[in-house]
């Protein structure tokens, strides 16, 4: 007997889940969602599926609705019977949140893992966690994806001469150096430091970057101002054109003025998140829903996922 599938999404990652669905070759399933006056909001499955897989797609980042949201629906479906729940969530909300790097702070990353089980998910699917060993925090299989499988085709498409990947900071040096693999191209650090998140105090470059064409890998943009000051320090040091390259935009604060005012020639980011603002030319936005899609289709044929890792 083939099992049924069924695809409900929460609500701020509708657009995204609209397209995975759709490459995944069937349509989202029907939800409602109950609105009390004081803010509490009910969902609703609205139809059956009793022992089907479930796959429940949404971003858990701010505000916490949209992970409460992910936590109520996965239990709705643990509760109406579902034989297998797996939580697709292309960006993971409080994955910088992964260690304790002062007394006293909670460990955010591995409390969502602990709430995504407790609350009925047999299986998490996800895109370039700020920390690769947060896939330990869970006990059950986690498929960490990477948007490397999507970046590296546009960027050869841009046939750039003297290329060279630069990492924003020494945490993504491994970043760099496999995106520079694939690419065949030379790798930069810019090593900075900060006193408080959010705000870069010193920054300097290690590399050459005179007369090259330089990309900057991250896993995501915050507020723009690592990156942006990068840019200008690689300008400065005499490259010939700075781009960055990040899987998740979250661009708060001033990001986007930043951004529209920085010397980058150009933003790439995926879908992960939203996007606030659609007005800044500068921003390329690449979908992560066929990478989504096909692996959706993989996992629920029982079929390798292997050849998806590309770093």
């Amino acid at each position: 007997m083939i099992q049924s599938v069924h695809i409900f999404s929460t609500r701020e990652s509708v657009s995204l889940a609209e397209k995975i669905s759709q490459s995944y070759g069937m349509p989202l399933g029907k939800m409602s969602f109950f609105d009390f006056s004081d803010g509490e909001y009910q969902p609703c499955l609205e139809e059956s599926v009793r022992g089907s897989r479930v796959f429940i797609i949404g971003s858990t980042f701010p505000p916490a609705d949209n992970l409460m949201e992910m936590l109520l629906m996965i239990d709705a479906a643990k509760r109406a019977s579902a034989d297998k729940i797996t939580a697709v969530i292309p960006y993971f909300g409080l994955a910088r949140q992964d260690r304790k790097d002062k007394p006293r702070v909670p460990i955010g990353a591995k409390l969502v893992a602990n709430l995504l089980t407790a609350a009925g998910a047999t299986r998490v699917m996800t895109m370039d966690l700020h920390a690769d060993q947060i896939q330990g925090f869970f006990e059950i299989p986690v498929d960490h994806l990477f948007a490397s499988a999507i970046f590296i085709n546009y960027v050869k498409s841009l046939k750039l001469d003297n290329l060279t990947i630069a990492s924003p900071d020494m945490g993504g040096a491994k970043r760099a150096r496999t995106y520079a693999g694939y690419l065949d191209a030379d790798v930069v650090i810019c090593y900075k430091e900060r006193k408080k998140a959010n705000n870069v105090d010193y920054m300097t470059l290690i590399g050459d970057v005179r007369g090259r064409n330089v990309i900057l890998v991250d896993d995501m943009i915050d507020t723009a101002g690592t990156l942006t000051k990068a840019a200008d320090i690689l300008m400065e040091a005499g490259a010939t054109s700075v781009r960055a390259m990040a899987t998740h935009a979250i661009f708060s604060g001033a990001a986007y003025d930043r951004i529209n005012d920085s010397k980058l020639e150009e933003v790439i980011v995926t879908d992960s998140i939203p996007l606030k603002n659609n007005l800044v030319s500068k921003i390329k936005v690449l979908s992560c829903a066929p990478l989504f899609g096909e692996v959706m289709n993989l996992v629920h044929n029982r079929e390798s996922i292997s050849k998806k890792f590309i770093m």
